[in-house]
């Protein structure tokens, strides 16, 4: 059988529109009515939500290929590139900052062409070091003729199934030519199926000896903010991925051995980007519950003090409050502290934890046990 690459017409893929326009529009219109909500949560909140979901995002795009990333290290990098609050969080690597750098100018620079140089600029950010787990790769420019066939392929020694076997190296520069004067000055598309064609076409050509993949949905995320019209994430589609890994491959495997029309690839791709959306809350929660929090508590204002330190007890506060930490905290003396914690707990705000003495401690309410 051959691959989708080897078809005469390569790459004139086509869809059937009529097939499509159901799903994209209840896509569509989720992305809306996510979109409203998170705009609806005011600057600040929307800039902690953009750095849940971007760390999310690039931690499990490398989950897909099987790799870990320290996400306290990838929180720590986006947070200090958006010039955003990392109190407490560790220094990144070099390697971790690359990859950061790959994915905000991918989504803070989504009006931008994509050319050569700028997935080079990417590929370098992947491996720094020229050196990947099969050992030295060509790192910022196309797969070399000299690195040989690039296939996918599963079994034992003498028995291998080949899933997947890529252009050759000499097709590499035409292939990518028609790729990005497609991606960059194609037909009007609507970017939601933008993104999906062009993870397939990518992966598809897969250009570079390592990385592929990880790239791939970097180009998907480029053009989901086109979609959106913002360069903040508030969603992560390489979470759903990872969550049906498995019947992502068989989806790219059917559809690089199948026919130009690429439908059930687009439908499949439809499918889990309306799960990414339907799973934001979820890793959104602990945002929604700031938000929540603070429109109770904003009908009557807390002080300055209390603000500073209901907002550190929101943001990874280690252990219980009590009022030596409080007092810590909010710069001010025991009494003022032991005062303020007094007002705090008289309006349900802190809540008294179990035991007392020197172990006395406190915690915050949930918001839906706060009187209004």
């Amino acid at each position: 059988m051959q691959f989708i690459h080897e078809l005469p017409d390569w790459p004139k893929l086509r869809w059937n529109s009529e097939a499509l326009a159901t799903p994209l529009a209840a896509v569509r219109h989720e992305q809306g009515k996510h979109l409203g909500k998170m705009q609806a949560l005011g600057f600040p909140l929307q800039s902690e939500a953009n750095l849940e979901v971007l760390t999310t995002e690039l931690v499990k795009s490398w989950a897909i290929e099987g790799e870990t990333l320290a996400s306290d290290e990838v929180r720590s990098s986006i947070a200090s590139k958006l010039g955003l609050d990392i109190a407490g969080l560790p220094a990144a690597s070099q390697e971790i900052e690359g990859i950061v750098e790959l994915m905000l100018d991918a989504t803070t620079r989504f009006d931008s062409p994509l050319t050569p140089e700028r997935l080079y600029s990417w590929h370098a950010a992947l491996f720094p070091t020229g050196r990947s787990r099969p050992g030295r790769i060509t790192v910022g420019a196309w797969r070399p003729e000299e690195a040989g066939p690039m296939r996918v392929v599963s079994g034992h020694l003498g028995r291998e199934i080949v899933h997947f076997e890529a252009p050759q190296a000499a097709r590499l520069a035409k292939e990518m030519t028609a790729f990005l004067d497609w991606f960059n000055n194609g037909p009007a598309l609507d970017p939601v199926l933008k993104a999906g064609i062009a993870h397939l076409w990518f992966v598809t050509v897969h250009p570079f000896e390592d990385g592929n993949g990880r790239i791939a949905r970097a180009i998907g995320e480029l053009a989901l903010a086109r979609a959106d019209k913002t360069p903040q994430r508030f969603y992560s589609l390489s979470s759903q991925i990872a969550a049906e890994r498995r019947q992502y491959y068989l989806e790219l495997e059917a559809a690089q051995r199948g026919e130009l029309d690429i439908t059930d690839w687009l439908t499949w791709f439809l499918q889990c980007l309306d799960g990414a959306i339907a799973s934001a809350d979820k890793t959104l929660a602990h945002v929604f519950h700031k938000a929540k929090l603070w429109q109770v508590l904003n009908r009557r204002p807390v002080n300055d003090r209390q603000r500073v330190v209901i907002n550190r007890l929101l943001n990874n506060f280690k252990g219980f409050l009590s009022t030596s930490k409080y007092a810590k905290l909010a710069h001010c003396s025991q009494d003022t502290a032991a005062r303020d914690m007094r007002e705090l707990l008289e309006r349900g705000v802190l809540v008294k934890n179990p035991g007392g003495g020197r172990s006395t401690s406190y915690s915050l309410a949930e918001p839906d046990s706060l009187p209004g």
